[in-house]
């Protein structure tokens, strides 16, 4: 890594130093509970948005989410493994289907609409299998992880909202680290080629199906830790939440609203989508239950027509002219 590259960072740390001391301000708990809420779900769309953005759009990320999530719950509620480690294992798992879905689909070719379909069906074959394992996951009933007496309670990762917050923040810090790590290496050249023309950048000595793995394991990995981040702060964990389309769906919609081709886009899509979650509960209530997974749809049609760079690139393109990109999931003809 060179110097420069290294002092590059040096305004994100500065960023995650001042939110890591947020909580020292004694802000109110709605508060802290709204900023761990969007930076897990920020975790999420930064995952995805390292795969959407060369073409690989998955709707099927909440079978990752749930993955992670259930994966953490029943290592402790089953065998008393900490989450601490409980976590990295979920992580480890759901990267794993990851590549067990990815590899089948790269080496067929599987591409563009083909595989985003091909994500929605496992998504749903991961809900409907949580459902069913009612005996170990609660089926639709959902689960709660359980709880110990105060003095385990970082053993448990049990924390009150300040300390979760922290571990939220780190998270997000990693998530935005594996994008600029990613953005530098020779992967990301490939993948852009790939992106362009497949068999062009295949031509030329680019191994397609192993770049298409690779960020597929960051992604996937990204999305399991957010899940399993969500279920422990929460203590409940649900099919419908975490795992389907409907989370699925809420982070394409942050990806793609923020801006799913700049590191801090898919951080602006969750502050929106939290933003319309909490807005939709606090005007309507439980009158309006299962409205914001509606009006997500109607807003990423709209986001994909007239915004395909999401708002972060308004800014983008005012600081710099930028080509349009290619349609989503749909790669570019080489000119």
């Amino acid at each position: 890594m060179k110097p420069s590259s290294s002092f590059a960072l040096v305004p994100w740390a500065v960023v995650v130093a001042l939110l890591a001391c947020l909580p020292l301000l004694s802000p109110p708990e709605y508060f802290i509970h709204l900023g761990v809420t969007v930076l897990l779900t920020a975790v999420a769309g930064t995952g995805w948005a390292m795969m959407g953005r060369y073409g690989l759009v998955s709707f099927g990320h909440g079978a990752f989410l749930g993955i992670g999530a259930y994966t953490m719950a029943l290592l402790w509620n089953l065998a008393g493994i900490t989450p601490w480690i409980g976590i990295p294992i979920a992580v480890a798992l759901a990267a794993g289907a990851g590549v067990l879905l990815g590899y089948p689909c790269f080496r067929l070719k599987v591409i563009g609409h083909y595989f985003a379909l091909v994500t929605l069906a496992a998504g749903e074959i991961v809900r409907i299998l949580i459902t069913a394992l009612r005996e170990y996951t609660g089926g639709s009933l959902g689960m709660t992880p359980d709880r110990v007496p105060g003095g385990n309670a970082f053993l448990a990762m049990q924390f009150e909202k300040s300390g979760f917050w922290w571990l939220a923040l780190a998270a997000w810090a990693g998530g935005l680290l594996a994008w600029w790590l990613l953005d530098r290496s020779m992967s990301s050249k490939a993948l852009a080629a790939i992106s362009e023309d497949e068999d062009a950048a295949a031509s030329i000595g680019i191994r397609v199906t192993r770049e298409k793995l690779k960020v597929t394991l960051i992604s996937t990995g990204l999305a399991a830790l957010a899940g399993a981040l969500t279920a422990q702060y929460r203590m409940y964990l649900n099919p419908e939440s975490l795992a389907g389309l409907g989370p699925s769906l809420q982070i394409v919609f942050g990806a793609i609203a923020g801006g799913m081709y700049a590191p801090l886009g898919p951080t602006v899509g969750a502050i929106i989508t939290i933003g319309l979650d909490e807005s939709l509960r606090v005007a309507f209530g439980t009158e309006f239950t299962g409205g914001a997974p509606f009006i997500y749809g109607i807003l990423l049609v709209l986001f994909m027509i007239y915004l395909p760079r999401g708002i972060v690139g308004i800014f983008e393109r005012r600081r710099k002219p930028a080509t349009a990109p290619p349609a989503l999931g749909v790669p570019a003809t080489v000119k």
